[in-house]
């Protein structure tokens, strides 16, 4: 939502102007602090994935927290350079580029940060190197791995091993390693969790395997997700973890109670129409619905009916009431397509503004 507010630190919650995109910063520094105790003393790291928040002032955070490699993850070029000119060191672009005046972009970042970019295509390397080359920079190439997202990445083992050996011969790249992608369906319990990680993640690991037994040195197996940090953690060989929807979290990762709710949206209600139903201010404009409807918080017995573009419809069990002026907080089920909705973050402590962060890459699609 394209809007100006901001309000100023010490504003009470129950005057914030609705609707408003919340963090909850006791919250936040919770799964801050899980992920940065659990990567403490470990050979890998956390990669957090910046996608997710698309705020630098929460990269710098997450870094200073502890537990990193020291750099993020970007999904787009754009996204990158928001990261890069707010001052993070490395940035990982997760995609493939492709196109000429994106790969030209993504070469002046390498003049300011560490770059490193996914490719899974002998094709797409050439083209990366000759637009370094040209202008005198080196970038980190990192071959994707398809497991299971039906997505980009290499196929097969041999593929890898080809693709490894192209990039290592090309002036202006340097070959640093592998990743991967996973998904997990439905609400898994943890030896779920672990089975399916340990699964997708030797692929991954026996790639490294092969590529160095070819000649070619791996120093970046980069791979594991929020629902599989505490697996792929565990994993020998896997250096960095890109782990994203912890930070703020959302109702399609509930299962994963090591992490507390700390992105939502604070809306008001607005009518109370007919017994059982309350409409607030809040629509999908503020609260992504990809998948799914947000559940709503602290308040039993009431539910998100269905939301329409500027409104929620709320349906209220028997004997449940609300009145115009209420707020209500509601949880997003995707949070990357929320956050992106907005301009800023509003961080609350205590029942009062704490901190109000600018959301730099919200928007950034190329």
């Amino acid at each position: 939502m394209d809007q100006q507010y901001r309000p100023m630190p010490g504003t009470p919650v129950e005057d914030l102007e609705t609707p408003c995109l919340i963090l909850d910063m006791d919250a936040l520094d919770h799964n801050m602090d899980v992920m940065a105790d659990y990567y403490e003393g470990r050979d890998s790291k956390l990669r957090p994935h910046s996608k997710n928040h698309k705020t630098p002032a929460l990269a710098h955070r997450q870094i200073r927290r502890g537990g990193t490699v020291g750099g993020v993850c970007s999904a787009k070029v754009s996204e990158a350079e928001v990261m890069v000119h707010g001052g993070i060191p490395s940035v990982f672009i997760t995609s493939e580029v492709a196109a000429p005046l994106k790969i030209d972009r993504l070469c002046s970042l390498a003049r300011q940060a560490e770059m490193l970019v996914a490719c899974d295509n002998a094709e797409n390397a050439r083209d990366l190197s000759k637009a370094a080359a040209a202008q005198g920079v080196d970038l980190g190439v990192v071959i994707e791995l398809e497991t299971g997202l039906r997505r980009c990445g290499v196929q097969e083992m041999e593929q890898g091993v080809t693709l490894a050996k192209a990039i290592d011969a090309l002036p202006g790249l340097t070959f640093k390693g592998i990743m991967s992608h996973q998904t997990i369906p439905d609400m898994p319990e943890r030896e779920d969790r672990v089975t399916e990680g340990y699964r997708v993640i030797k692929n991954v690991i026996d790639m490294k395997d092969a590529i160095v037994a070819a000649g070619i040195p791996v120093e970046i197996v980069s791979t594991g997700e929020t629902w599989s940090y505490d697996v792929a953690g565990e994993i020998p060989g896997v250096t960095e973890v890109q782990g994203g929807s912890y930070l703020v979290m959302e109702t399609g990762y509930g299962y994963m109670t090591d992490f507390h709710y700390a992105g939502k949206v604070l809306t008001t209600v607005i009518s109370t129409p007919r017994p059982g139903v309350a409409i607030a201010d809040a629509g999908q404009k503020a609260v992504s619905t990809l998948r799914g409807l947000p559940e709503v918080e602290g308040f039993p017995g009431v539910t998100v009916e269905s939301m329409d573009p500027d409104h929620v419809i709320l349906h209220l069990d028997s004997g449940v009431q609300l009145t115009p002026g209420d707020q209500i907080t509601l949880i997003p089920s995707q949070q990357d397509a929320t956050v992106s909705r907005w301009d800023r973050f509003i961080g609350i402590r205590d029942g009062k503004v704490e901190v109000v962060w600018d959301i730099q890459a919200r928007g950034c699609h190329n």
